[in-house]
């Protein structure tokens, strides 16, 4: 059978317009694929990647940063590109757009040469599925074969989600996911002792592939289905509730999530770039939630709410 095919639509500009870049690409697709090499060389003083990297990501040029979304080849990709060029425009920024027609194989398997090993949090390590990891006792390992859906783990906003889950999760927990990407928050929820998991998200390729990689980290305990952000939600009361999606979308979902937390729920909100916090808390406050905690990493915020 052909693989289905699909059409990248790769975005660069310089280093800087990153945050700006990435806004306006998460209007048209949560799975946003990042090509930033600005700071690689802190990252190996940092032991992030360390010897396990690329050579070609090592002299991969550092003034430019791309952003690629990925649309069946079906669709109009005018419509996307007309719409990305508006919004730079409006913003001032010079990007160059490239359209890239590719199979759903390519897709799944030409980014995994960068793919590592990577810890994020105190015990949390995600593995690529086909990487070998000699785990050491204190830590969790998390196996992820990401294929079409977004979160390996790598990026800013999925670590300082599994970061807070780190204190937030329990073996009380039941934990709820909205736009499971990957299924990476739910899988990392579960392995850290939670007693029940829901991951949904609008994409059914995500649900399918988050399918995948909880039967492949052997846990039974999380249910993934198709959901338009809350539409769709099992109804109950959960006990850690993550979003990790962008800022306009939970600004739209907050007034609505309550019904779904008792007074104790922490809820963890993330793919919020730092320019875009303060209508996060205004919306925040204006829905009667408190801020908990926040934590920042290169540009992007996690903030963790309670109600008030």
């Amino acid at each position: 059978m052909e693989n289905n095919k699909w059409i990248q639509i790769k975005v660069t500009s310089k280093v800087e317009n990153l945050d700006s870049l990435c806004a306006v690409m998460s209007m048209l697709s949560n799975g946003l694929q990042i090509e930033d090499y600005s700071d690689i060389e802190d990252r190996i003083l940092d032991g992030v990647y360390g010897d396990l990297i690329d050579e070609s990501v090592l002299n991969a040029d550092r003034t430019v940063a791309s952003v690629s979304i990925y649309v069946p080849a079906d669709k109009p990709t005018e419509h996307y590109t007309m719409f990305i060029k508006e919004k730079l425009d409006a913003l001032k920024i010079e990007s160059n757009t490239e359209l890239i027609s590719l199979c759903e194989e390519d897709w799944a398997n030409s980014w995994k040469q960068y793919y590592k090993p990577i810890k994020i949090g105190n015990r949390l390590v995600v593995v690529p599925m086909w990487e070998r990891y000699s785990a050491e006792p204190h830590e969790i390992v998390v196996k992820m074969d990401p294929g079409m859906a977004f979160g390996t783990g790598t990026h800013e906003t999925t670590r300082l989600c599994a970061t807070l889950l780190e204190k937030y999760i329990n073996g009380d927990s039941v934990m709820l996911d909205v736009g499971c990407g990957s299924g990476i928050l739910a899988i990392c929820a579960s392995k850290l002792g939670a007693k029940q998991c829901y991951a949904y998200d609008i994409d059914p390729v995500a649900v399918k592939v988050s399918r995948e990689n909880v039967k492949d980290n052997d846990v039974s305990n999380i249910e993934c289905e198709v959901s338009d952000l809350l539409a769709g939600v099992k109804a109950g009361k959960y006990d850690v509730i993550t979003a990790n999606i962008v800022a306009d979308i939970i600004i739209r979902m907050l007034p609505d999530i309550s019904k779904f937390m008792h007074s104790e729920t922490i809820l963890v909100l993330s793919g919020i770039i730092d320019e875009r916090c303060g209508d996060v808390y205004e919306s925040i406050t204006k829905n009667g939630f408190e801020i908990v905690e926040e934590i920042h990493e290169n540009g992007w915020c996690a903030i963790s709410v309670k109600m008030r």
